[in-house]
């Protein structure tokens, strides 16, 4: 009764039904930037959509007749979601669950709907083309930035788009890779099947693919993850302090330090802010023509209970 009551508290949380749509979002541009940039020209890249189309391609030389892109995804995505339950654990979450099986329905909207056909160009002899951009370079590059952007925003909520994920989890687990490397491993072996149906030149660039969308989802996660560490030395670090933790919410560390030059000891008083935060402190030093000496520098990862701004409130409600 206990659990039944906890997992309705937990859907009656705006949280959630706010991560839920964001992660519907999210893989609708995944979705979206798969069914358009890579099923057109046949390229495979380092996921599990990419091993679909292989299987696509096999089933239609194999049987005559190809099977639903959309049902290999979602029947791959359920395997291996069972397998991470039982060889991984619960890790993965829930979150991945749901965006690991979304995926199939929305590509199976998407063809039945939406048919990437509608938007091929033609060619002189009215042939229909194989690439949305008209060269497929262009298509990896436009692939790899929407695909990049989407898992950026699921990472931003501890989601992922499941799939390789998982299965860079697993070779994480029992052979010992960084998690990193892992996923990176499981990628190549998927591209490497493509040579079952593409030339060689097609399997480089999805080879190519695959390591320039571990690098744009860097570049998108740093980015959406960037705080700012700011040491400020000031005659006013009470009124600082106070504004700090009274307007902008966060903690802040106090240093004692002493001038080289002066010797005088003074106070530094460290704290990591948003972008946004900052903006707020430097203008509110501004405005008031507070006396500092600041420097602030970038940091993309922040560990620990820093991340929930509004911690400090909900620890004075349970006192």
């Amino acid at each position: 009764m206990g659990k039944i009551t906890s997992v309705f508290s937990i859907l009656a949380t705006r949280k959630f039904w706010v991560e839920l749509l964001i992660m519907t979002f999210g893989m609708l541009i995944a979705g979206t930037a798969v069914y358009y940039f890579l099923v057109p020209s046949n390229l495979i890249v380092g996921s599990v959509t990419g091993l679909s189309m292989v299987l696509c391609n096999l089933s239609e030389s194999i049987f005559g007749v190809p099977l639903a892109l959309s049902t290999i995804v979602f029947s791959i995505n359920l395997v291996l979601l069972v397998a991470a339950y039982f060889l991984v654990g619960k890790e993965f979450g829930a979150k991945t669950v749901y965006t690991a099986l979304i995926l199939g329905p929305i590509l199976k909207v998407l063809e039945t709907y939406f048919p990437y056909t509608e938007f091929l160009a033609k060619d002189a002899n009215g042939n229909l083309m194989t690439s949305v951009m008209g060269d497929p370079w262009l298509d990896l590059l436009v692939f790899v930035i929407i695909l990049s952007a989407s898992q950026a925003i699921l990472f931003k909520i501890n989601a992922s788009t499941g799939g390789l994920d998982i299965l860079g989890k697993i070779i994480n687990k029992y052979l010992h890779f960084d998690i990193g490397v892992s996923v990176s491993v499981a990628g190549a072996m998927i591209c490497c099947t493509a040579f079952a149906m593409n030339p060689f030149n097609l399997v480089v660039l999805g080879l190519l693919g695959t390591w320039i969308n571990g690098l744009v989802i860097d570049y998108f996660t740093a980015g959406l993850n960037r705080k700012k560490r700011v040491h400020i030395i000031s005659k006013h670090n009470d009124e600082l302090r106070k504004f700090v933790i009274e307007n902008l919410k966060r903690g802040c560390t106090l240093f004692e330090v002493t001038g080289g030059y002066s010797n005088e000891k003074k106070i530094e008083l460290e704290v990591l802010l948003t972008t946004d935060e900052f903006s707020a402190l430097m203008n509110y030093i501004n405005n008031h023509d507070i006396d500092a000496f600041i420097t602030a520098d970038s940091i993309s990862e922040v560990y620990g209970i820093w991340a929930s701004k509004n911690r400090k409130e909900v620890s004075r409600a349970k006192l």
